[in-house]
């Protein structure tokens, strides 16, 4: 008899050691997910913040290059103005979702700035070159076409980094809406039989046509990603729910994306990031009950 309440004794042991394991396990499992979720957006953050300084540093250059009171002391404006973000967003936790994403509404504001005035100094370098050019016949040929040459080989590099900055894809308008059976949105995540994912690329006529390769991400309130693959980003590989090839033409293209739910969603905050040609383009936070 006692025997027997030995070996029932090791029994319970062995069940409790093992529940204390799983539930270690499971702790640490979620504890790395939610590492992940924060790496990802202080990753979102300092892509923001080199941004933010590389434009600043955009509208100083633009300065260098004309001659022009009234338009240096508008550019000198909008690089105080970007200089003035920058700071709020050093200031700002990565885990802020809703001051990051005002601060990534001012950015797209900023980038979108910022090409007119490059389009509107491009104008005024073109008439200066053609001044320039008019002079320098007046002292020789062989010194016009070195001064030509040189000009050529700045304009290349500066057209470079314009076109960096002004090519960059923007996604705008993005949803989450979870649909029935039916098809029909619920206000309920738990009864989802469909995420769908839409959103907007922004028109930009600076941006190169052709086939764009868009990655959409999903992270739970748990911090665990929707997974059909991955990709790289940032010199890592990120999990994606979904992905697309779209033709991307320079006007407004609209996007939609869905994914198949297999398991019970519970309720809280869902977040979705869009991805395309190595850059995070837009981000969004969603709660459901």
């Amino acid at each position: 008899m006692k025997k027997s309440w030995i070996v029932i004794g090791i029994a319970v042991i062995t069940v409790l050691i093992g529940l204390a394991v799983a539930l270690f396990i499971g702790l640490q499992q979620q504890k790395q997910q939610v590492a992940e979720m924060q790496e990802l957006a202080e990753l979102d953050k300092q892509e923001m913040e080199n941004e933010y300084e590389r434009f600043t540093l955009q509208y100083s250059e633009m300065m260098t290059q004309i001659n022009n009171d009234s338009i240096i002391e508008q550019l000198t404006q909008e690089q105080l103005r970007t200089q003035q973000l920058l700071e709020e967003l050093k200031n700002v936790k990565a885990s802020d979702a809703r001051e990051i994403a005002r601060l990534k509404k001012e950015l797209a504001t900023v980038r979108e700035v910022l090409r007119s005035y490059i389009r509107q100094v491009d104008s005024l370098n073109q008439v200066n070159k053609s001044l320039m050019a008019e002079n320098s016949q007046i002292r020789g040929q062989l010194e016009q076409t070195n001064l030509e040459k040189r000009d050529l080989q700045q304009e290349k590099q500066n057209l470079t980094e314009k076109v960096a900055i002004a090519a960059q894809l923007d996604a705008t308008g993005i949803t989450l809406t979870p649909l029935n059976k039916r098809g029909k949105a619920e206000k309920k995540i738990k009864n989802a039989k469909t995420l769908q994912v839409s959103f907007n690329i922004a028109r930009n006529v600076t941006a190169s046509n052709g086939n764009r390769t868009i990655y959409v991400r999903m992270t739970k309130p748990n911090g665990q990603s929707f997974s059909a693959g991955t990709f790289a980003y940032e010199n890592r590989q990120l999990e994606y729910a979904m992905k697309k090839v779209i033709e991307y033409n320079g006007e407004e293209t609209s996007v939609q994306t869905f994914w198949t739910v297999g398991e019970f969603l519970e309720a809280g905050e869902y977040r979705v990031s869009i991805f395309a040609d190595g850059h995070m383009i837009g981000s969004r936070t969603f709660n459901f009950k």
